[in-house]
C-alpha cells in the first residue's frame, strides 16, 4: 500500500465519527463565552503517558511546550471571559490498564467536563485487546460520571512505519478511532495529522526531540485536532 493510499484510509476513517464537532461541546462553548458572575469553570483533564505530561529529553519535562498547555492558551486567545482550567494527570512510561486503574482517583475526582485519553504509543506492549479493555472502561466510567471524552490516537514514533497499516502503532491508531465510533465519542487523529506532515514534504526530525516524544512543533500538530471540538465550527 502506498503511502498516499494508507493516508486516504485513516483520514476517510476520522470523517466518520459518530458525534460532530459542532455539536458534542456546544454547551461548554457557551459557558466559556459568559459573563461574570453568570460563568463558571470549565475544566479539562488531559491523561496519559509521557507526551501530554510532556516529557521532552528525559528527564526533563517540559509542560508549557506541550499540547495541554498550548490548547488551554488557545482556547484563552479564543475565549478571553472564559473560566478555564487544563489539568495534566498523565504519567511517563504509563500504559492504559494503569491509567485506567486510577482514573478514578486521578481523574473522575476533578469533576471534568472534558477528559482527553492518550495512551497508544505506551499501549503497543500491552496488545490491541487488553489496551481496547482498558480504554473501553475509562471511557465507560467518564460517560457513566456525564464527562465528555475526546480521544487521541498517538503521535508519531520515528521507529513506526506510518505508512504501514501493520505497523502496531497504526492498528493502535485504527483501533482508537473505532472506540470513538462505538462509544459516541470526540476523536483527535494526531497521527493523521503526521502522516499529512510528512505526505507535505515534513521530516519527523523538525517535529520530534526523541524516538517517540514531540518538540513544541510537534505538540502544536495535535493542538488542532483538540480545538476543533472547542470552537465555533466556521460557516462555508
Amino acid at each position: 500500500m502506498s503511502f498516499v493510499h494508507a493516508l486516504t484510509l485513516v483520514l476517510l476513517s476520522a470523517l466518520a465519527g459518530a458525534v460532530e464537532p459542532a455539536t458534542y461541546l456546544a454547551d461548554l462553548r457557551a459557558e466559556l463565552q459568559k459573563d461574570w458572575p453568570h460563568n463558571r469553570r470549565v475544566t479539562v483533564v488531559c491523561h496519559g503517558h509521557s507526551v501530554p505530561t510532556g516529557y521532552f529529553v528525559a528527564p526533563e519535562v517540559r509542560p508549557f511546550d506541550a499540547y495541554p498547555h498550548l490548547l488551554r492558551v488557545a482556547l484563552k486567545e479564543r475565549y478571553p471571559k472564559g473560566v478555564l482550567e487544563v489539568i495534566c494527570t498523565g504519567i511517563g512510561g504509563e500504559n492504559s490498564e494503569q491509567g485506567a486503574k486510577r482514573f478514578a482517583d486521578d481523574v473522575l475526582a476533578k469533576k471534568p467536563d472534558v477528559v482527553t485519553i492518550d495512551y497508544s504509543l505506551n499501549d503497543r506492549p500491552i496488545g490491541l485487546g487488553r489496551a481496547r479493555a482498558a480504554w473501553s472502561q475509562m471511557i465507560a466510567a467518564a460517560k457513566d460520571a456525564g464527562v465528555r471524552v475526546i480521544l487521541l490516537t498517538p503521535t508519531a514514533d520515528k521507529r513506526s512505519d506510518l505508512a504501514n497499516p501493520d505497523d502496531p502503532l497504526v492498528q493502535h491508531a485504527a483501533q482508537v478511532r473505532a472506540l470513538a465510533q462505538e462509544h459516541d465519542v470526540a476523536l483527535a487523529n494526531s497521527l493523521a495529522t503526521f502522516q499529512q506532515f510528512l505526505a507535505d514534504g515534513g521530516e519527523l526530525a523538525a517535529v520530534m526531540v526523541t524516538g517517540n516524544h514531540p518538540n513544541r512543533a510537534g505538540h502544536e500538530l495535535v493542538v488542532p485536532g483538540l480545538l476543533e471540538w472547542f470552537v465555533e465550527p466556521s460557516t462555508p
